[in-house]
């Protein structure tokens, strides 16, 4: 008997699609023209959200390194923004 076929995994959605989002939110509640339930549940949305961003960001930054070659050999050297 075949097996049924596993749903496909949904990516998480990318930085920018996070941020996209946020803009959305921000925007919608910025008109203050929102019921008070629905301006909550955004806001709590947005929270979530940027949060999301930050530990996104935080994770490229622990990525982004610099690899300089020496006599040594290569070194890896945290990068830091000039």
């Amino acid at each position: 008997m075949p097996r049924p076929k596993a749903a496909p995994e949904t990516a998480a959605p990318s930085y920018e699609a996070l941020m996209e989002r946020l803009q959305q939110v921000v925007a919608r509640l910025e008109t203050g023209e929102l019921p008070l339930a629905e301006a909550v549940a955004l806001y709590e949305e947005g929270v979530a959200l940027a949060a999301r961003c930050q530990q996104l960001l935080e994770a490229a930054e622990l990525r982004v390194q610099q690899l300089i070659v020496g006599v040594d050999g290569v070194e890896v050297v945290p990068w830091e923004p000039e």
